[in-house]
């Protein structure tokens, strides 16, 4: 919250008294959620970075029980896909799993019985490999590695196999791209940091971007991890920082016009998401958070009018039910699972209430062909009206 001298963020920080304002304020949180205020700047010039795609790989699945899109793709009809798009695979022990990794936009490119169990298959795919961390423990004597198809609403199982050649190798690291911080003031932490600059310095701490009047918008985390500094184009008393990586969980480059928007304030006016592609939406619907500030119970009953023309996407269906229920830049989940919690209460308005869905053909025409239950005859479309109901909401689509 703004603490009268334009700058947000919930730690003491004095007043600044210069001609720009301050966007960014760097703060450490402790594991007990106590914060420390290490400084703030003027502005970041690489924070907004596209994600590289994994390199394309060949893996081999051996030992398969195929379930799910994985045994639809190796039907003999022919008519299923090969296209099984994003698969979670976990590799487990007894008891639980003890790595994962993401095969993305997966295709199977081959399959045969298994020589040792005609009853199983060996299946050859290609997809990109991500993995959260590399491979640090031991292979359990009986490994199971069981896979999962990333769908819009979970993770319903693709089976299972007895192992996958080509999981386990060296997987280099993206790029480092570096993270400038221009016009900073440090509080004594960051000076601290500054004086002793060494490459294997282990300091985290969140950057906290600000809209003009001080409310924050967004935390990531960084590693500050120092590279040089050095007396600011903004000033000499303040330091232009230049950071080695800013880690891999900054926001797109589809991001930047949407935070530009959110800068002026939280949207006052709805549709202002519609003109952005679907990154951009997902950026946008990253902004929002729950009002936890507003006293009382959830609202009910009423009607409520959901603008449907430009719902084209997840993410616009996502931004245009959150208008339609609690106003323009607030939170009402970001895919189906948050939004059926949502509809549960402590979100500021719970069922039974009336939606009004105008121009509800578009998203029907949109998720067409989306069908988030493989078990279900149900479009994304009608599974989102289906659970509204179920919930107790009336939903009129005009």
């Amino acid at each position: 919250m703004d603490d009268g001298t334009g700058v947000g963020g919930g730690v003491g920080h004095g007043v600044w008294e210069r001609g720009f304002p301050v966007r960014y304020l760097l703060v450490q949180v402790d594991p007990d959620g106590e914060e420390e205020y290490w400084g703030r700047c003027a502005g970041v010039e690489g924070l907004f970075v596209d994600k590289l795609p994994p390199r394309r790989e060949v893996l081999t699945l051996r030992g398969c029980t195929p379930e799910g899109s994985l045994r639809d793709a190796l039907a003999p009809d022919g008519e299923a896909t090969a296209l099984l798009g994003e698969v979670c695979v976990e590799v487990w022990d007894e008891e639980q799993p003890m790595q994962w990794w993401s095969l993305v936009d997966t295709v199977v490119l081959a399959h045969q019985p298994n020589v040792d169990d005609p009853g199983l298959v060996d299946v050859v795919v290609g997809a990109g490999v991500e993995e959260e961390r590399q491979w640090q423990h031991t292979l359990p004597a009986e490994p199971v590695f069981k896979m999962f198809a990333a769908t819009r609403r979970g993770l319903p199982s693709a089976g299972q196999c007895q192992r996958i050649e080509g999981l386990f190798v060296p997987r280099y690291g993206r790029p480092a791209v570096p993270l400038h911080l221009i016009g900073c003031e440090p509080a004594e932490p960051l000076l601290t940091a500054l004086r002793r600059r060494r490459k294997d310095d282990h300091d985290w701490v969140e950057l906290r971007a600000l809209d003009r009047s001080g409310r924050e918008m967004y935390r990531l985390p960084v590693h500050l991890r120092i590279e040089t500094a050095r007396p600011s184009v903004l000033g000499a008393d303040l330091f232009d920082i230049k950071l080695t990586d800013g880690g891999p969980d900054r926001p797109s480059t589809a991001a930047r016009p949407v935070w530009e928007t959110w800068y002026r304030g939280v949207p006052a006016t709805r549709n202002l998401w519609a003109p952005y592609g679907t990154e951009g939406r997902q950026e946008w619907l990253d902004l929002t958070t729950p009002d936890r500030s507003a006293p009382g119970p959830d609202r009910s009953g009423g009607v409520h009018h959901l603008d449907g023309r430009f719902v084209t996407d997840g993410p616009g269906l996502y931004c245009a039910l959150a208008e339609a229920l609690v106003g323009p830049g607030g939170y009402f989940g970001r895919e189906w699972n948050a939004f059926k919690d949502c509809l549960g209460g402590g979100f500021g308005i719970a069922p039974p209430f009336t939606l009004v869905w105008h121009d509800s053909q578009v998203a029907r025409e949109a998720f067409a062909d989306v069908f988030p239950d493989p078990a279900s005859e149900l479009t994304y479309f009608e599974d989102i009206v289906r659970l509204l109901e179920s919930r107790g909401a009336t939903v009129t689509l005009r």
